[in-house]
């Protein structure tokens, strides 16, 4: 729910106060609505008996970290919980009566033992249980679920990716729409989590160079594993993404012996394309090597229109786009365990792409006076990015005491390369870009006690890089270079501690900030240099608080406070332009500032015996907010710039529920639902008067997903998603709704080794961009792409092994504590 987002139509940032009263009717509904619907939910148990112990590895006498422990009444289910990283786990709030537990763990025998609670027996301490590799079930281990997943941790969602998501889309782009609170706008490829496009992307655990919406359409959805949706991060995390932080885990195997995974699909729309996934793996004794590879390729067909009532310029535009693209992404690593004190590993990650496009713009003037516009453009892109990792972990004599060290380096070049005609006059924009990035960490973990932890840390983070603008056009050669350097260097310390059912943690993270950049520029005429620098050197303090009250196993509430900040990117304030047409350009702003953020957000999780719901309710309050601006060009009375500036302060907030539940034995749901109120005001232009004025208005947004698995066979299974995307009214114009229905089904092969996938996309064909509105001028238009397309693939598993995971830290991907179920 977003009280407010500006846009600022002229280059001079102006200065707003916000008004909130508008609002308190709609926000104490919302409270009270969110008040009785967690009241409700919340069932008092009789509470007494307690059940702990630890599972182990019956042949290494490691620890099994999230196995699932069951206590059963009879045929009546009364806790679920996995074990902690340490194998261990508690249970409070039984009753003092017989009962059952149940572990349980994917390629092992379950473990059953009879429980006899009563008042002289109420602290029942099972110690170590073994589990013992179960051979049969080894062969038919699925690396790729059926069903994809969401399990709600105190700092996080985590989503599995199964096969019904990979079936919805070829890249991370197509499959983000259907996850809960993530929208990818299908024209820009913007990124957003709850309506905020300020969200920090990483690659598992690791920040990347590539610009987050280029990034997900490079990434085939077959070598995703998991997505985890981090909203609020603790002091140990980068504090950068207003709206939190999308890891993108991809697939890692880790099985005893000789494993793999192959995923092959193609989805056919007006042209097919194809989305190839292949993960192997080979552990022997102290060494586990692993490698993924995936490939995307494609052409896909664009087209739309814009009708614009622009005084004397009153036109209409029509666009087509044809882009063929290739992308390959390569992961490949080594654990190897030293001894049972140190283990060190190394991992690679490549990602190789290649895009080829023809577009099309036609402008049609209204007044015969204005000569009508056609231009086309070739464009030819490509990039190549690299990362490498080290790390090392050294386990102390105290359990639980860590020392983690890890060292990334990754670089990133790409080259775009377009080539103009408009009404015969050629232009040659050729845009070249080259980022080195450095990272290291050193994390401390020392447990007090059994019901405190201190964890302190170090990092620092060094990048540099250089971008380039050559523009050939007769009869003046313009070559505009921008060089820039931006270093972190931070330390963090959190405390955590647990009494009775509370749990709570508190830490700090300082940071020193410093940016330099220069940028030449001389497009006016040959003999003239525009020589700009930007400089920023701040040192700043990020606290953060969070408070976990566990009311039983089935009831836990959440509540924390962030302090964040969105630094501008390197694309955000590079002035170099990035793409142009008649009417239309869009460079940075050299001169935007950072915007800093204080999040508060409520969670709360009730474990039913069908599942699982999840609710939150967030709050943030944002200081010299950075929005999308859009001024007239001074050089060209035609053309209008689109950039970015800062605004005042600003203040958002929101609401989303998430269910997770097997509501048969046939029919399983993953239901969601946001909403989210915001105020919209900025400048714009009058086009009589040609002066800037204030304009705001009120804006309320709701979006649903509806995720249905329906099991026929044992074999075979149906699933029908369904997704609704609400209206979005701007100060220039309102975006019409957005819906899409796909039905899906999997048929398993080659006694479960194999899978079929069906599914058809958009089935009704409604997904479009529409809009219409008479801010500055009356207009309107509407963009499709191809949603409606069919997918059929195939998923095969091979090899066989006991799961033993990497107890390896990944940088930004730890948990602040744990929480939630699985199902």
């Amino acid at each position: 729910m977003l009280i407010q987002v500006k846009l600022h139509l002229h280059p001079i940032s102006k200065k707003f106060e916000i008004n909130q009263t508008n609002h308190m009717k709609s926000i104490k509904f919302l409270f009270a609505f969110l008040l009785i619907y967690t009241t409700n939910l919340v069932a008092q148990q009789p509470n007494s008996g307690i059940v702990t112990g630890k599972i182990i590895d019956n042949s290494t006498k490691e620890p099994m970290s999230y196995s699932t422990v069951k206590i059963t009444d009879g045929t009546k289910s009364v806790a679920v919980v996995t074990t902690k990283e340490d194998g261990s786990f508690e249970i409070k709030n039984l009753e003092l009566k017989p009962l059952v537990l149940q572990v349980n763990y994917v390629g092992y025998i379950n473990i059953t033992k009879e429980l006899n609670l009563s008042e002289g027996n109420s602290q029942i301490n099972l110690g170590n249980l073994a589990l013992v590799s179960d051979a049969k079930s080894i062969e038919a281990v699925t690396i790729v679920k059926e069903r994809s997943t969401i399990e709600q941790k105190a700092d996080r969602k985590v989503v599995t990716i199964g096969k019904d998501l990979i079936a919805s889309g070829t890249t991370a782009s197509e499959i983000f729409n259907n996850i809960p609170t993530v929208s990818v706008d299908p024209q820009t490829k913007e990124l957003s989590l709850r309506g905020n496009s300020n969200v920090r992307v990483l690659i598992d655990g690791k920040p990347s160079n590539i610009d987050a919406g280029q990034l997900l359409q490079q990434i085939p959805s077959a070598s995703i594993k998991q997505v985890e949706l981090i909203t609020n991060p603790s002091a140990k995390y980068n504090p950068e993404g207003n709206s939190g932080i999308i890891n993108i885990i991809l697939n890692k195997n880790t099985q005893t012996g000789f494993n793999g995974n192959i995923t092959s699909g193609v989805t056919f729309g007006k042209t097919p394309k194809t989305n190839q996934s292949l993960n192997l793996n080979y552990k022997v004794g102290k060494v586990n090597f692993y490698t993924n590879y995936g490939f995307n390729h494609g052409k896909n067909a664009n087209y739309g229109f814009v009708d614009s009532e622009r005084p004397t310029l009153e036109n209409y535009q029509k666009f087509s786009f044809d882009n063929t693209n290739t992308s390959h992404l390569i992961k490949a690593g080594a654990d190897y365990y030293i001894n049972d004190k140190n283990t060190i590993s190394f991992f690679t990650n490549w990602n190789v792409t290649d895009g080829k496009g023809i577009s099309r713009t036609e402008i049609d003037y209204d007044n015969p006076s204005n000569t009508d516009e056609l231009q086309l453009n070739d464009n030819n892109a490509g990039s190549v990015n690299q990362t490498y990792d080290l790390a090392y972990k050294h386990l102390f004599k105290k359990q639980g005491e860590t020392i983690d060290f890890q060292l990334n380096y990754s670089k990133t070049s790409n080259e775009d390369v377009s080539n103009y005609y408009t009404n015969g006059t050629y232009q040659l924009n050729d845009i070249f870009n080259k980022t080195n990035y450095t990272q290291f960490n050193i994390d401390y973990v020392n447990p007090l006690s059994e019901k405190a932890k201190l964890e302190l840390g170090y990092e620092s983070r060094i990048q540099d890089g250089q971008n380039s603008f050559y523009n050939e056009s007769l009869p003046f050669y313009a070559n505009n270079p921008f060089a820039f350097n931006r270093n972190i260097h931070a330390v963090y310390g959190n405390y955590s501690k647990t009494f009775g059912k509370f749990s709570a943690q508190v830490g700090v993270r300082i940071e020193q900030y410093n940016l330099y950049a220069r940028f030449t520029k001389n497009e006016s005429n040959p003999d003239f240099y525009e020589n700009t620098a930007v400089k920023d050197d701040i040192f700043t303090a990020y606290p953060s608080a969070y408070l976990s009250y566990k009311l039983d196993d089935t009831n836990t509430f959440n509540v924390n406070y962030t302090r964040r900040v969105d630094r501008p990117s390197i694309g955000q304030i590079n002035p170099i332009r990035e793409w142009t047409t008649p009417l239309m350009e869009s460079r940075g702003n050299p001169a935007l500032e950072p915007q800093f953020t204080n999040s508060f957000e409520i969670n709360y999780t009730k474990i039913l015996k069908i599942g699982s719901v999840t609710s939150a309710v967030f709050y943030r309050q944002i200081n010299d907010e950075i929005s999308r601006v859009i001024y007239p060009n001074p050089q060209n009375n035609n053309q209008n710039i689109l950039s970015f500036d800062n605004f005042d302060n600003n203040q958002s907030m929101g609401a989303e529920i998430n269910a997770n539940l097997k509501l048969t034995k046939w029919w399983s749901t993953n239901a969601s639902a946001d909403v989210y109120f915001k105020t919209v005001r900025g400048t714009v232009t009058n086009i009589v008067t040609n002066q800037p004025e204030n304009k705001e208005i009120d804006v309320t947004l709701f979006n649903t997903r509806l995720n249905n698995t329906f099991t026929a066979t044992k074999s075979l299974k149906f699933n029908l998603f369904a997704m609704y995307r609400g209206r979005d009214l701007g100060l220039q114009f309102l975006r019409t709704p957005m819906y899409r229905v796909d039905l899906g089904a999997n048929y398993t092969i080659l006694k479960g080794k194999g899978t079929l996938t069906a599914r058809y996309n958009d089935m009704f064909n409604l997904m479009h961009f529409g809009f219409n509105g008479n801010i500055p001028y009356q207009q309107n238009g509407e963009f499709h792409w191809e949603s409606r397309t069919f997918y059929v693939g195939l998923n095969y598993n091979f090899g066989g092994g006991k799961n033993k995971e990497l107890q390896r830290k990944q940088r930004d991907k730890q948990e602040t504590q744990g929480g939630g179920g699985m199902f």
